[in-house]
């Protein structure tokens, strides 16, 4: 370099420095910052495009007979009158209209705060919310009584900040709803409690009749989708769990599609829920809920969600799968079907024996 170089550049960047000050019309209080030199981009700079939403993800008004769209506004009515939080707002759920103007909905309990940071999920989340509510099961069992449905979900907000993660609310919850109505089925959405296998049995013992834990994704994307509290290898050990301790419950889990999943890590997943004991899966388009969440990588076609349901049948799963389906998506209709089945089973079975009786009887 030359020896006059080096003064010559500081020359020129006072200068520059120099026009930049006597530019500005007005300086900030505290000064320039790194911004006011760094490069000016190019106003003509173009954002990429978000992806666009295809034809077969746009809803359409469900509520269409008088029936309908009075059991929409009741519920509406009953929520907002009791201060109760839903999945189906929370989450922005697309089936809210469909499901309450079917008398029913996925009723999130603890708040609308959650200890966790998915990054799919629009849920508020803070490290200390609101303590419950504990005239919430009351409130709860009181509003589902109103509503005059006979099958009702509920979900919570993970709570890492209780001591038992809420199961002993959830519980209550449950046997609250059982009281009230002895045929009511309740099915749970409940988060891992950490792990803590002595806190879930306490949810299984309260009478719930289905239990629901979703894995979310496949395991490759967990840490990347999922808060780092939690994980695939956690929420298999919960769903095995469940099964162990209630062999009676119907277990099922959810997976979304359109975060970067391949094809065999579908598969892999779908075999790894068959062989701890679910027996419902369901598949739908992940969706994301603001600019601050993850993107989705893709929208996967009816078509492929079609196969997904014919590939999880073949390992005998019960599954509902579309790009609209969310985990509690006519949850009472799928319950139906998979008791239905297990009394068709039962009593082939039975048939079987007494056959099988018979000829040894005649020999």
């Amino acid at each position: 370099m030359l020896q006059g170089s080096v003064p010559l550049l500081r020359s020129r960047t006072a200068n520059a420095l120099r026009h930049r000050i006597a530019a500005a019309s007005t300086l900030p209080a505290d000064g320039l910052t790194l911004a006011d030199f760094m490069p000016k981009q190019s106003s003509t700079a173009k954002r990429p495009q978000a992806m666009r939403k295809p034809p077969w993800l746009k809803m359409v008004n469900p509520n269409l007979t008088p029936e309908g769209t009075e059991r929409y506004k009741e519920v509406r009515a009953t929520i907002k009158e009791t201060g109760l939080a839903t999945v189906c707002q929370e989450a922005r759920c697309p089936n809210a209209g469909e499901c309450w103007s079917g008398g029913t909905a996925t009723v999130m309990i603890m708040g609308d705060t959650c200890t966790r940071g998915c990054r799919f999920c629009s849920v508020a989340t803070s490290r200390t919310p609101p303590p419950p509510d504990a005239e919430e099961p009351r409130k709860v069992a009181e509003a589902v009584t109103r509503w005059g449905v006979d099958y009702i979900v509920l979900t919570m907000v993970d709570r890492d900040d209780m001591a038992d993660q809420g199961a002993s609310h959830v519980a209550a919850t449950v046997r609250e709803l059982k009281q009230r109505q002895p045929d009511i089925k309740v099915e749970t959405l409940i988060g891992d409690f950490q792990g803590k296998l002595d806190l879930l049995e306490e949810v299984l013992e309260s009478g719930m009749d289905v239990f629901a834990h979703n894995v979310e994704t496949v395991e490759r994307l967990q840490s990347t989708v999922r808060d780092r509290r939690t994980g695939y290898a956690q929420s298999l050990k919960v769903l095995r769990h469940a099964k162990e301790v209630r062999p009676d419950v119907v277990t099922k889990s959810s997976i979304m599609l359109g975060l970067g999943e391949q094809d065999e890590e579908i598969q892999q997943t779908l075999r790894d829920l068959r062989d701890v004991g679910v027996e419902m899966v369901t598949f739908g388009q992940y969706l994301q809920p603001t600019k601050r969440h993850m993107k989705v990588t893709r929208y996967v076609t009816p078509e492929e969600f079609d196969q997904w349901r014919v590939a999880g049948e073949a390992l005998g799963l019960h599954v509902a799968s579309g790009p609209m389906v969310r985990s509690s998506y006519r949850a009472g209709e799928f319950y139906k079907s998979i008791y239905q089945d297990r009394m068709t089973k039962g009593a082939t079975a039975a048939r079987g024996l007494e056959t099988s009786s018979q000829r040894s009887h005649v020999s």
